[in-house]
């Protein structure tokens, strides 16, 4: 096996370092010992984007927020989806993470950051959440590693109480919220239906090919 070769670093705000990864065709993004992201595995954050497009059903030009970036899977199976009238907002708080898909990965992000469906912002989400009201007809978090964050403190807002009402108040009526999780919650899942949600928990499989670890999205659906 070839060994990883480190090809960046990035400081996370106010969080850990990331370090970005090579191995023949491979990246892998990684924070300590803990592999966060892989260009082997996108079913889950792929799932993510499509199978929220089909709750959504038909709607006239619907403006979908996804954060954050990570390596573009979420954002590619969307555009894969959607129509061209569609409108999608892209945060990502890391701007080397965007260096990494125009650079190194830019096979991998096969010019998706330059459709002229998307705008991209190099911001933490949750001031977008923040800002907005009735705007979104679907937010896509794939934030951290999910409520049980890793990355950064502050990333607990987007899962807290506040933070599920706020993404409420950014959502056109009967909107979704898609939420990307490496494990099951049942605290959160509760949280959720607390805020006003009605909520379908979907367990998928971190490969494509319906293999690797399993993974978790909550789609809620504003009332």
């Amino acid at each position: 096996m070839k060994p990883r070769e480190l090809i960046g670093t990035a400081k996370v705000p106010r969080g850990e370092e990331l370090r970005l990864f090579r191995r023949g065709d491979d990246f892998m993004i990684v924070l300590d010992r803990n592999e966060l992201m892989n260009s082997r595995m996108s079913g889950s954050e792929d799932a993510l984007a499509v199978m929220t497009c089909e709750r959504l059903g038909k709607r006239t030009a619907p403006h979908i927020l996804v954060g954050g970036y990570g390596m573009g899977f979420t954002l590619r199976a969307a555009l894969g989806v959607l129509g061209r009238d569609a409108r999608l907002t892209v945060a990502e708080l890391v701007p080397e993470i965007i260096d990494w898909a125009r650079g190194p990965m830019a096979g991998l992000a096969a010019g998706c950051l330059d459709d002229p469906r998307v705008q991209l912002f190099e911001c933490d989400v949750a001031g977008l959440i923040r800002g907005a009201k009735s705007e979104y007809d679907a937010i896509l978090l794939d934030v951290d590693n999910g409520p049980d964050g890793l990355t950064r403190d502050e990333n607990g807002w987007l899962y807290s109480t506040r933070g599920l009402g706020a993404a409420r108040v950014a959502l056109r009526p009967n909107g979704i919220l898609a939420i990307w999780s490496a494990a099951p919650d049942s605290r959160f899942a509760r949280r959720l239906a607390d805020a006003g949600f009605d909520t379908e928990e979907v367990v998928v499989r971190a490969r494509a090919n319906g293999k690797g670890p399993r993974h978790v999205i909550w789609f809620a659906k504003k009332r």
